[in-house]
């Protein structure tokens, strides 16, 4: 139980009405939730607008609410409290709820169009093996030490973070490691964190379902950095032309990391090989079990962190050097067939060019490289024909095929990816909406040696379609694929 006043504090109010002094039990933003003793924030979702169940939030035991708009008829002993923006006083609130947690832990956000997973996850496995407590959310799961805990969302909400946060601290945790996506950040779902540091990997095509502009997409990310505190790092990425922009306006130290030009983690790839990759960093080399340039980038950028955060630069590159990339990131899948069969999350056309671009790298250009592609429902349309544009150009042969459609026709999203591929192109691609039986037409397709990615949707352990989640694993589907044609 925590007083009102307590829980507001640092949040701007427009007006008040009733007690500030009242006891708060619990908060929560969905009406269901309510109980008895509850703070309610009605947030103005793009669904649905939180302030038309205040009444059911109170008639369930609400003794607070905030909210945007003032109702017209206030309820007797319940206190009104107006904000200009409530999804932000809600993250604000929570922290206060739970104590602050980010005030006793060394959190960084890592955000960027692509990276963030695999970033965060070697920093989460690599201060392990350093031997701190360390917390992790992250798209694949969040995580406190050995404690698995299931995840849905790139950045759990406010609430969520929070509660997860006060566990870290509660078990022994000093450092947490998290993904800041666009949406989180500029729904208010990280304000009032209180962050160490934070990482911007790169930035390329992807949400503009959600964010009007890319502009906007870039703005939303660059918000991050512009709240970080004086005594916060900022590390950028110089080899991404908005490396420079992100950071331009913080208040943190800037640092940098790069391949190209003079950084203060200036990286060197010595050899890029199916078995990974030997990099030198700061003119000191060592051998990674990541592959490709865009994993020595996060590499860097993991190298950076560590050494930011005060870690000694000869045991966090031996500790490097053991781990092993996050599931689904460019993950080879063991088979009898001597094919080489790999399953990535690349689900922008940057990623998608990346990882077709590392295959390319250590071809020997005998052997055929067959991709499986799709492109998720209910997203952002534009990135359908630049998909599969990318798939046909660096693909001896393409399946184009269903993603997660959601509440979208398979059929008229694959219709959209066609444009992309040229008439000179159509005899190099395949169309099955049905993503299982498309891994095993390019499964069929591959022989001795030759190269099958499939690409999209990585760890992901589930096939959404019309709002129901059904069981669906790349990976085992390529290996049960891979064993069938075996047969």
């Amino acid at each position: 139980m925590a007083l009102l006043k307590d829980i507001l504090y640092k949040s701007s109010f427009v007006s008040v009405a009733g007690d500030m002094n009242v006891g708060v039990s619990s908060l929560c933003f969905d009406s269901r939730e309510s109980k008895r003793g509850c703070l309610f924030f009605a947030i103005k979702g793009t669904q649905v607008d939180g302030h038309n169940f205040l009444d059911k939030a109170i008639e369930d035991g609400a003794v607070a609410v905030v909210c945007e708009t003032m109702p017209k008829h206030l309820k007797e002993r319940v206190t009104y409290v107006q904000v200009d923006n409530p999804a932000r006083a809600l993250a604000i609130a929570a922290s206060n709820f739970y104590g602050n947690p980010s005030n006793q832990l060394k959190l960084v956000g890592v955000t960027g169009t692509n990276g963030k997973t695999t970033t965060v996850t070697l920093l989460f496995n690599l201060f392990r093996t350093l031997g701190y407590n360390t917390g992790l959310l992250s798209t694949v799961q969040n995580q406190i030490n050995e404690e698995v805990i299931p995840t849905t969302l790139t950045t759990p909400d406010a609430l969520k973070i929070n509660q997860l946060l006060k566990q870290m601290v509660d078990k022994g945790c000093t450092h947490c490691f998290m993904e800041a996506s666009s949406h989180a950040i500029s729904q208010e779902r990280v304000a009032g964190l209180n962050f160490s540091g934070a990482v911007f990997t790169n930035i390329s095509h992807d949400h503009l379902d959600y964010h009007a502009t890319f502009d906007d997409y870039i703005g939303a990310k660059k918000i991050l950095f512009d709240n970080l505190s004086s005594s916060a790092f900022a590390l950028t990425n110089l080899d991404d032309k908005r490396g420079r922009v992100m950071v331009q306006n913080t208040k943190a130290d800037t640092k940098s990391f790069s391949l190209n030009y003079v950084s203060d983690f200036k990286g060197k790839v010595i050899t890029n090989s199916l078995e990974g990759l030997e990099l030198e960093i700061n003119e000191e080399s060592a051998w990674f079990r990541l592959i490709g340039d865009f994993n020595a980038y996060n590499l860097l950028a993991v190298y950076g962190v560590a050494i930011l955060l005060g870690e000694n630069k000869n045991e966090v590159l031996m500790a490097m050097s053991g781990l092993n990339p996050a599931p689904g990131r460019f993950e080879q899948i063991k088979n009898d067939l001597d094919i080489i069969a790999i399953v990535d999350y690349s689900h922008t056309p940057d990623a998608l060019e990346n990882a077709l671009q590392t295959i390319k790298s250590f071809r020997t250009g005998n052997e055929q490289v067959i991709t499986v592609v799709g492109c998720g429902g209910d997203r952002d349309k534009t990135k359908r024909p630049e998909m599969a544009k990318i798939a046909v150009k660096y693909s001896n042969k393409v399946v184009l095929t269903s993603d997660n459609p959601r509440t979208e026709n398979p059929d008229d999203i694959l219709k959209e990816m066609q444009k992309g591929v040229s008439p000179s192109n159509y005899k190099k691609s395949l169309v099955i909406s049905d993503r299982k039986e498309a891994i095993k037409a390019a499964c069929s397709l591959a022989g001795k040696k030759d190269i099958i990615l499939v690409a999209g949707k990585g760890h992901e352990k589930y096939q959404e379609i019309d709002g129901v989640k059904y069981p669906f694993d790349d990976k085992e589907v390529l290996s049960e694929m891979l064993k069938v044609i075996n047969t």
